[in-house]
């Protein structure tokens, strides 16, 4: 059947506008935005056009103000006349579907709102996500404290400045410009001994190991803490590596149970999660320990940044720089949601690593390295980290104050530095508590469940609480409500008592 025209007119097409008067945004608009519409259907191309198009927006797919691309655009991305598009779209606007005005093009009609969802059964709505009331998990930064402005100048900034090159395919090593503010940052602010070009940037600690291990770099068994992440225990299992546990007492872990092992990983500025850096003696312990064995220390420098009433702890990596590989991240200081970080490597180890990455970038954004290589070099690093420290800290203040006020039975440990406390509690409570938070909204971890299952160390209840997520707003809500679930588990009385095998931190 022919295709016929209606009376009602083609909606309107503005005429280009030329000159440096019009912003991207205006572009955009003359240029209008990729469509995707199946046309099937009986009826010839334009009636399956206006079908797609009017099932867009009963939908929601194209929400009520959408402007539509000109309809030579769309003709052009269709492999269909220009008339068909200019016929859809004026029947659309004749059914009120659409809207069209000169110099504003062709929108989705405000009044076109779209089909409420299908729900699964006669009465049964579709499921939704619950999040926690209030997060009290460790690891994550508040999020609402992401320096926006500062980091939008810094990425403006490299944007502008960077070569050509630049938006080509990365190298494995990362950008040059982020590894030479590495470099100095690091000197700097960690004690870190190296230079750029044994620095390897990476997604992040979990992407660090995956190169090292799975990528053949290094082999096990691998001496690790006694309490520590079960994630990292599983990637290093998948990578048919090893863990061997060592035990930890107040003066952090057990070097001097290191055996055959060639390689050892530690949390030596703030052990994670029960607190305190590692002993100065066991520092200088484990460096004469790779020396003897040939071996190598892994140092994830957590938390190394967040210190509140002790002098800084310098990085490991600067006594030795040939036997410690040290890794660290932006996902506690500023975002996970940057997935940046970096293994600081001895000579041997650069081309191992490089090797294992492969010949593309495949994992951390060039424009990101770009936006933190500015962002560091403009001081912007420093005083976030500043502005973020003094925050943590009063945070960190009213948790301590909190609990003693309201779950004095609760003792409050390994807050000298770091995002998160551990709270001890008497023997048998741990799991009992953690069900009475989340009863109250608070989603928070057991200390079991950071226990290495192979430990000698006995078994320690306690919770892991960290305090940097919650919006500031919303965080004393979240205390109160601990507090809570502390008063119904606990019996009244002292603290549960420091044990000599878990560091007081």
């Amino acid at each position: 059947m022919p295709e016929s025209r209606v009376d009602t007119p083609a909606p309107p097409e503005p005429e280009p506008r030329g000159g440096a008067a019009g912003s991207w945004a205006d572009a955009a608009e003359r240029i209008g935005a990729d469509l995707h519409l199946e046309l099937s259907g009986p009826g010839g191309r334009r009636a399956a056009l206006t079908r797609a198009l009017r099932e867009a927006v009963r939908g929601g797919r194209l929400a009520p103000g959408t402007r539509l691309p000109p309809y030579r655009s769309l003709a052009a991305d269709l492999g269909v006349a220009r008339n068909t598009v200019a016929d859809a779209y004026a029947e659309l606007v004749a059914e009120g579907w659409l809207t069209a005005r000169q110099g504003s093009g062709t929108r989705v009609a405000e009044r076109a709102a779209p089909l409420p969802p299908r729900t699964r059964g006669p009465g049964k709505a579709p499921p939704r996500a619950h999040g926690p009331r209030h997060d009290l998990r460790q690891g994550s930064p508040d999020g609402s404290a992401f320096p926006r402005a500062a980091w939008a100048a810094s990425y403006r900034r490299a944007l502008r400045q960077a070569p050509g090159e630049a938006f080509g395919p990365g190298g494995p090593a990362g950008r040059p410009e982020l590894r030479e503010a590495l470099a100095e940052y690091l000197a700097r602010a960690r004690g870190v001994r190296t230079e750029p070009g044994r620095i390897v940037v990476c997604s992040g600690f979990a992407h660090a190991l995956r190169l090292l291990f799975g990528g053949g770099v290094l082999g096990g068994p691998l001496a690790v803490e006694g309490y520590g992440l079960g994630f990292h225990r599983e990637l290093l299992a998948a990578a048919g590596v090893r863990t061997v546990p060592l035990p930890l007492d107040e003066d952090g872990a057990r070097v001097d149970r290191l055996a055959r092992e060639r390689a050892v990983l530690l949390t030596p500025a703030h052990q994670f999660p029960t607190g305190g850096p590692l002993h100065p003696r066991r520092r200088a312990a484990v460096i004469d320990w790779a020396r003897a064995r040939d071996g190598v220390v892994l140092e994830d420098d957590y938390d190394g940044e967040f210190r509140y009433d002790r002098k800084p702890v310098g990085a490991l990596q600067g006594l030795d720089p040939e036997r410690v590989v040290h890794i660290g991240s932006v996902s506690k200081s500023l975002s996970p949601a940057l997935r940046l970080g970096w293994m600081v490597l001895p000579e041997r180890y650069v081309d191992g690593v490089l090797a294992a990455k492969g010949e593309r970038e495949a994992w951390a954004s060039v424009l990101d390295q770009l936006g933190l290589a500015d962002f560091l070099v403009r001081g912007a690093y420093d005083r976030h980290v500043r502005r973020m420290r003094q925050r943590y800290r009063g945070r960190r203040d009213r948790l301590v104050a909190a609990l003693a006020g309201h779950a004095p039975h609760a003792e409050v440990t390994g807050v000298a530095a770091g995002l998160h406390a551990v709270l001890r509690l008497p023997p048998g409570t741990e799991r009992s508590a953690v069900e009475a938070a989340a009863r109250r909204g608070v989603a928070l971890d057991g200390l079991a469940g950071f226990r290495h299952p192979e430990t000698d160390m006995p078994p320690r209840d306690g919770l892991v609480v960290g305090y940097a997520t919650p919006p500031e707003h919303a965080y004393g809500a979240a205390l109160e409500a601990l507090c809570e679930a502390l008063r119904e588990v606990l019996p009244p009385g002292g603290p549960a008592g420091a044990p000599p095998s878990v560091p007081a931190g």
